[in-house]
């Protein structure tokens, strides 16, 4: 399994674990939209994990570099994954235990709350610093979620945060000693339990809107001039 589901007392925990960096592959990607429609039958609020030291490196480059047609599709379906995060009827908490880089990061910027290690660790989106043009749904991603003093920073800069400053950005709500991120995920996620569930998504949906119609736009955008590599 590239991620394992745990269900306890509600919630489920999905925790990548495909590699070094849990890179993101198809199959990566196929396996997390299943335990999403899984954790919806179960009506549990989600945390979202991947191991200790490493949250996501980003797409996985073997599949990126086999063609522009191959990047395009693995584009696509991380970008449909982020967009169904965001309007997920359920919350979902990121536990970020390590770096979060590219793609991993742009997971960040799609769910509820977010809560990353305290440790010598980067989050942030690197595609321009390795060659990359930021596709046009990652742009909409990092605007809608990151302050606007470091959104140009991000996205144009390429640069790089801590976990302080990147609580600081937007890509993170808190950071914690690293061995206490996932007792403090869950904590946050009992506290979620307590919401009106139905006042949640539907109020989500309001909320994001615009965004989410932004999105799309912006995935059938890349879809039709892809320009990435």
């Amino acid at each position: 399994m590239l991620v394992d589901y745990a269900l306890e007392q509600g919630v489920a925990t999905l925790r990548l674990n495909h590699g070094k960096v849990n890179a993101l592959s198809h199959a990566v990607l196929a396996e997390l939209n299943q335990a999403l429609d899984r954790a919806e039958q179960d009506q549990a609020v989600v945390i979202l994990a991947g191991q200790q030291g490493i949250f996501s490196g980003g797409y996985d480059l073997k599949e990126m570099q086999k063609s522009p047609q191959a990047a395009m599709e693995l584009v696509a379906v991380g970008s449909r994954l982020a967009r169904r995060l965001a309007a997920f009827p359920l919350p979902v908490i990121a536990a970020c235990e390590g770096h979060a880089i590219a793609k991993g990061a742009f997971l960040l910027l799609s769910v509820d709350y977010r809560i990353g290690a305290a440790g010598p660790f980067r989050l942030g989106l690197n595609e321009v610093a390795i060659g990359m043009t930021m596709h046009h749904a990652g742009v909409e991603m990092a605007r809608e979620r990151l302050l606007a003093p470091f959104f140009h920073r991000a996205v144009v800069c390429a640069e790089m945060f801590s976990p302080e400053m990147a609580c600081q950005a937007g890509f993170l709500d808190e950071v914690q000693p690293a061995e206490s991120v996932m007792q403090r995920a869950d904590e946050v996620a009992k506290a979620m339990q307590q919401l009106n569930l139905k006042a949640h998504a539907q109020t989500k949906l309001k909320a994001r809107a615009a965004y989410l119609a932004r999105l799309d736009a912006c995935i059938e955008q890349d879809l039709k001039h892809f320009d990435v590599i």
